[in-house]
């Protein structure tokens, strides 16, 4: 190869890199959920009501630990019972840095199917979504990172 071409070549692969680190689904990480898939809602914490935010950005900042006030979770959750089931929407690998946790998570959309809010959509950890079993059990999603 003509040290010109390799130039060239080192170049783009140089970009392409660049943008590949900066979208999650190029650069070969996988979400937990895939569109269209069947879940449950369940928080994995004591309270296993799970917040689905009305924008993908709030979930960031909250799971970042940066939320106003809970004035400001209320205005912009839902609560939701533990095994609500939901459709999901879309999901977002490795889009949220939870503060207290080591590790990403995703941030899945999604459009809840039973319950009080029932045909609303939202935004939820991807360790809020649970696959739904025969027997009734749910059975934690989980992508090795």
């Amino acid at each position: 190869m003509k040290p010109g071409r390799f130039v060239v070549a080192l170049c783009a692969g140089s970009v392409a890199l660049a943008v590949a680190g900066r979208l999650p689904s190029v650069a070969g990480a996988f979400c937990a959920a895939a569109p269209g898939g069947r879940v449950m809602l369940e928080s994995a914490s004591v309270d296993p009501e799970v917040f689905v935010w009305d924008s993908r950005a709030r979930l960031i900042d909250y799971a970042a630990g940066q939320w106003g006030s809970a004035r400001a979770v209320v205005a912009h959750t839902l609560l939701a019972q533990p095994g609500t089931p939901a459709a999901v929407i879309a999901c977002v690998a490795g889009v949220a840095h939870p503060k207290y946790a080591l590790g990403d998570e995703d941030a899945v959309g999604v459009r809840l199917l039973g319950g009080p809010y029932r045909g609303r959509f939202g935004w939820v950890l991807s360790s809020d979504i649970h696959v739904p079993r025969p027997n009734g059990v749910s059975a934690v999603l989980s992508v090795p990172r």
